[in-house]
């Protein structure tokens, strides 16, 4: 998929959605310390229904990260619900993501926080 390095054009990439009125772009940062270094952050955008994916019109999390060094100390969670609300404040009816399959913590976690499976998408290589 990728002509170019990851990292840059993914930077790129969210720094072109930054301010735009359907984006909600937050940022975990580390109030404590003298560079509010960022601890995490969640990417979400309001979506039109969509007739292809049999979706309706929803917020949907694209992304989450948060610094390994931190994980399981409630960040993704505080992320995720500050996400969702922002949707909702937004208009959006629902909040949708999807996540690797393969991916049990993930899953797991979404879990807790009242997302449930709603489709299952499914890969063939060429």
């Amino acid at each position: 998929m990728s002509l170019e390095p990851i990292e840059p054009g993914y930077a790129r990439f969210l720094a072109g959605q930054i301010g735009r009125s359907e984006v909600v772009f937050l940022i975990a940062r580390d109030t404590a310390a003298p560079d509010g270094e960022v601890l995490g952050y969640i990417f979400a955008t309001l979506e039109d229904r969509n007739w292809s994916d049999l979706r309706d019109a929803c917020g949907k999390i694209h992304d989450v990260y948060v610094d390994e060094s931190v994980r399981r100390h409630g960040v993704a969670r505080r992320l995720v619900e500050a996400a969702v609300t922002a949707c909702i404040d937004l208009g959006a009816p629902r909040v949708v993501l999807m996540t690797a399959w393969r991916n049990d913590h993930a899953r797991a976690f979404f879990a807790r926080l009242g997302f449930r499976p709603t489709m299952l998408e499914m890969t063939r290589e060429a």
